[in-house]
C-alpha cells in the first residue's frame, strides 16, 4: 500500500516531536519552516523540504500546522504562499494555540477555498509530543473528525468538542490557564513552606496524598523546580501568550477572570525578569528571589 503523504508547517520543538510520529508511523511527510534549521533536522529524518506553505498544500491533501501564535497561523493559512494557495489540499489540521476568534477566522478564509479548517490545539508538552500522548482537542464537522480520527491517534487521545471552529481553543485556553495557575500558587506555598523550615520533598509528599494535588505538585515541581533544572519544555513567553488570550477571550465574552488576570501578571513578571525564553517554571524562581529561599530537593 503506497504510503500516504501528509503536509506539516511548523516543525518547531513540538512541530519536529509530531512530524517524526508522521514518518514512524511510515507515512510521508513534507514540511515547511521560516527557520532553516528547522527544516534541516526534518529533512535529517526523512521529511521532504518545500519553499512555502503553499508548496506544501500542492503535495499533501491533509496539512497540520504546529505554529506559535494568531499572526503567524493567518499568514501561513491566508497571506502570500499561504496554505490556500494549495492546489491539493482540503483538509488543515491546526494543532496551534491561537484564540477561538482566530480559528474562526482562518476556517472562514480557508472555507472560501472550499478547505475545511480543523481546530485541534494540542495539550502535553514535549514529552507528550514524542511519546504519542497528547490530549487532542477536536473540533470540526463530526464526519470529517471520523474521517481524521485514526491519524490524530498517531499523536495522543483525540476528543471532539463541537463542529465550530473555536470551540476547542476554548478547551485549551481554559487548560493552560489552569496549568499556571498551578504553578504559579503552588510556588506561592511552597516557597513558604521552605521559608518556613519544611524540607520541600516531604511538603510535596503530603500535598500530593491531600486536597492541595495538581499538576505543579504532581509533575512540574519534582522533574523541573526541585533539581533546580527549570525546562519542564514550555516557555514563559508561550504561556503569558495563552493565558492572555484566556483573559481576553473570556471578557469578550462577558466573562469576568478575576484570579486568570492575576496569573496573567505573574507570568509577565516571570518573562520580565528572565525571559519569554526560560520555562514557565521560572514563576517558582520569582518567588524564591522575592522571599530569600530556594525550592531545592
Amino acid at each position: 500500500m503506497e504510503p500516504t503523504t501528509f503536509g506539516f508547517v511548523g516543525v518547531g520543538r513540538m512541530g519536529a516531536l509530531m512530524s517524526a510520529r508522521l514518518l514512524e508511523a511510515g507515512h510521508k511527510v513534507c514540511v515547511f519552516d521560516v527557520s532553516r534549521e528547522a527544516v534541516e533536522a526534518a529533512k535529517q529524518n526523512g521529511a521532504q523540504a518545500v519553499g512555502s506553505a503553499a508548496e506544501v498544500a500542492n503535495n499533501a491533501e491533509v496539512v497540520f500546522l504546529s505554529l506559535p501564535n494568531p499572526e503567524i497561523v493567518r499568514e501561513a493559512c491566508m497571506g502570500p504562499g499561504g496554505v490556500r494557495e494549495g492546489k491539493r489540499v482540503r483538509r488543515v489540521v491546526d494543532f496551534s494555540t491561537i484564540g477561538p476568534r482566530m480559528a474562526s477566522a482562518a476556517a472562514a478564509g480557508l472555507a472560501q477555498k472550499n478547505i475545511v479548517y480543523i481546530d485541534a490545539p494540542v495539550s502535553g508538552g514535549l514529552k507528550g509530543a514524542r511519546m504519542g500522548t497528547l490530549a487532542v482537542m477536536v473540533a470540526c464537522p463530526k464526519a470529517v473528525y471520523e474521517e481524521l480520527e485514526a491519524i490524530l491517534k498517531t499523536f495522543g487521545k483525540p476528543f471532539h468538542l463541537g463542529e465550530k471552529a473555536g470551540q476547542a481553543q476554548v478547551m485549551k485556553l481554559a487548560n493552560n490557564l489552569l496549568a499556571a495557575a498551578a504553578i504559579a500558587l503552588s510556588s506561592e506555598a511552597m516557597v513558604m513552606g521552605v521559608k518556613a523550615g519544611l524540607d520541600p520533598k516531604v511538603m510535596l509528599d503530603v500535598l500530593n496524598n491531600s486536597t492541595g494535588r495538581n499538576s505543579a505538585t504532581q509533575d512540574k515541581f519534582p522533574r523541573a523546580i526541585l533539581p533546580g533544572t527549570f525546562d519542564f519544555g514550555f516557555a514563559t513567553g508561550l504561556s503569558y501568550k495563552d493565558v492572555k488570550l484566556c483573559i481576553d477571550e473570556a471578557e469578550a465574552m462577558g466573562v469576568p477572570m478575576v484570579v486568570g488576570a492575576e496569573v496573567r501578571q505573574m507570568l509577565a513578571v516571570t518573562q520580565a525578569m528572565y525571559g519569554a525564553d526560560s520555562d514557565f517554571t521560572s514563576m517558582c524562581r520569582v518567588v524564591e528571589s522575592w522571599a530569600g529561599v530556594e525550592v531545592r530537593g
